[in-house]
């Protein structure tokens, strides 16, 4: 689970780890303690990769420079083993996988082993720039020195991005095979990624725009099925 909570005052976010009997939760376990915490730019999303590892999305909880700081947890990717170890391969020595990100909301692994993520970018006035990333160990992702097409030396653009004047918000993201399905908060969509190429490039289409309202949750069931939740009772909806 992933949580927050505010001891002495400050407000923290924590994974924790319960075993549950079918009725109720024991055996609380201290995962990752201590991630910065804000109202806005909490990350939030945990998912198991194929190796069993355990990753966790944070923001940079209104701290932009924490996101390029490696020894910081926000603005972050992270990696660790189910019992809150840090893997002897992870690139820096503690639990970040990869850095300069804003605000990661989904986790997701297709049937080649590629790790995705989508992520918020800029909000306010300048809204936009939201990305899907293609994550890799180690990656420094640009928050807050480029955006969008920006480009600068050891730092990855995204997969594509919502441009300039668009906004996503995208949430949960599944992979399947006929790609990629994330969803839109702000953007109050179902996003199918596809690509059709063979330079990596994606094209974007909307689903279901504007008929269910803002999209969070997006899961692959046992089933095969796409199963998805809404998010219209949060405040903004």
């Amino acid at each position: 689970l992933y949580l927050t909570t505010k001891p002495a005052g400050k407000l923290i976010n924590r994974v924790v780890r319960y075993v549950f009997d079918g009725n109720s939760l024991s055996q609380m376990k201290m995962i990752v303690d201590n991630i910065p915490a804000g109202s806005f730019h909490d990350g939030g999303r945990i998912g198991f990769g194929w190796e069993g590892m355990l990753y966790i999305t944070t923001g940079d909880a209104g701290d932009e420079d924490a996101a390029q700081n490696t020894k910081s947890l926000a603005g972050k990717i992270l990696r660790v083993m189910d019992d809150g170890a840090i893997p002897a391969d992870n690139p820096f020595a503690n639990a970040v996988y990869s850095y300069g990100h804003r605000n990661p909301q989904g986790l997701a692994w297709d049937a080649n082993g590629n790790f995705w993520s989508t992520e918020h970018g800029r909000s306010g006035l300048a809204s936009g720039y939201d990305e899907l990333n293609l994550i890799k160990k180690g990656a420094n992702y640009g928050w807050p020195v480029i955006q969008g097409d920006e480009k600068k030396e050891g730092m990855l653009v995204p997969v594509a991005h919502s441009g300039a004047s668009a906004t996503w918000a995208p949430a949960g993201i599944a992979a399947l095979s006929e790609g990629l399905f994330f969803g839109g908060l702000r953007g109050q969509a179902l996003y199918q990624a596809s690509f059709p190429g063979e330079d990596s490039s994606a094209v974007i289409e909307e689903l279901f725009k504007e008929k269910y309202g803002r999209i969070r949750a997006v899961a692959l069931g046992p089933d095969g099925s796409l199963y998805i939740s809404t998010s219209n009772t949060d405040g903004r909806g």
